[in-house]
């Protein structure tokens, strides 16, 4: 055989080991397994409420609409929208020549009545005085305070007063506006303390009581919670609906809350000591069949859990997890029982760069 030949063989011979060792299982290299990264927390023994959750507009419980019992000119006005007002405080002044005039007439009337009462009653021969004429004047007398007292409080009416305690919401009126009789000037607010009227199923009412804490949340402040007590319930249930009425009070000292307010409410009403919990975020939910990713050393079992009682990212744990195991949050779905996993918490990261 010539070296040529020799060499063309040696080549197809390889050629064909090559192919061979490509097509047996046995000689193929197995790809390694990879660790999957996960966060993880730990299970943990806390306490976890229940809420019933609804919506409510908030209400100012004390207000008033202040009118005028006057007509007449408005003459000043002394406070405006969003001014803080106290009781009795003067908002307006109407001009009200006419009622004190009428004011210093019966007042000049009433003196002139009284003194010739005094007169007659300091004449000492009582047989020129008729018992008679002396009662007609004590009662002129009478009427004459009386006429004068309700000038008097016309006049002291053109004064325009807060009723309450409050902020003015609204001004209905100017300087030099022509106010009729009962026209609405004002509305005050007083809204340190403000209600919301909840109307709540009626398989709720076991679970409420007077005192019972709720939590408040504006459109504005998500994730903010405000203090709220339940201030009444109602006896009856609406048979319409099947509803009954619960008032919240809310504690506003800070006036961040407005009456008129859109908010979500939350109504704590059990609580569950000293139970397992872990984060939302554990959770695997298909089709209200629920498990959690627990790590073994470097691997992961995968177990069927149910839960108990939600409160904000706390979740209460009936089964399947122990105090203390360590429950993937981050990456579990990615894995499956047995995984090998990498921890990668950041205090993990943080201790591993210093």
């Amino acid at each position: 055989m010539s070296h040529h030949s020799q060499r063309h063989t040696l080549l197809a011979f390889i050629l064909v080991t090559l192919l061979s060792a490509c097509g047996d299982p046995d000689i193929a290299t197995a790809e390694p397994e990879y660790a999957i990264p996960v966060k993880t927390h730990t299970a943990k023994q806390d306490d976890v409420s229940s809420f019933y959750n609804t919506t409510a507009i908030l209400e100012a419980p004390e207000e008033a609409r202040v009118v005028t019992r006057l007509t007449g000119l408005i003459n000043q006005l002394t406070v405006e929208e969003g001014d803080k007002v106290i009781q009795g405080q003067i908002l307006a002044v109407l001009d009200a020549k006419r009622q004190e005039y009428d004011l210093a007439h019966l007042q000049a009337e009433t003196q002139i009545i009284q003194q010739e009462l005094q007169r007659l009653k300091k004449i000492k021969n009582k047989q020129f005085v008729s018992a008679d004429s002396m009662a007609k004047l004590e009662y002129k007398l009478l009427s004459a305070r009386a006429k004068r007292d309700l000038a008097q409080l016309q006049v002291s009416e053109s004064l325009i007063r807060s009723p309450i305690n409050g902020v003015i919401a609204k001004r209905s009126v100017k300087v030099g506006n022509m106010a009729q009789e009962f026209d609405e000037l004002f509305y005050v607010v007083n809204q340190d303390k403000l209600h919301a009227i909840l109307h709540l199923p009626e398989a709720q009412l076991p679970h409420l009581r007077i005192g019972q804490t709720a939590k408040i949340y504006t459109s504005h402040q998500k994730d903010i919670a405000l203090n709220a007590d339940v201030l009444r319930i109602s006896p009856i249930i609406d048979t319409q609906s099947g509803t009954f009425k619960v008032t919240l009070q809310i504690p506003n000292p800070q006036a961040q809350l407005k009456a008129g307010m859109f908010t979500r409410v939350e109504i704590r009403y059990d609580t569950h000591k000293d139970v397992i919990t872990v984060p939302y975020e554990a959770i695997i939910d298909q089709d209200n069949h629920y498990s959690i990713y627990v790590v073994n050393g470097k691997n992961v079992s995968k177990r069927q859990v149910n839960i108990g009682y939600q409160e904000n990212n706390k979740v209460e744990i009936l089964n399947g997890v122990e105090i203390g195991e360590k429950v993937v949050t981050h990456g579990q779905h990615n894995l499956k029982d047995q995984s090998l996993v990498e921890i990668i918490n950041p205090l993990t990261l943080a201790s591993s760069q210093s």
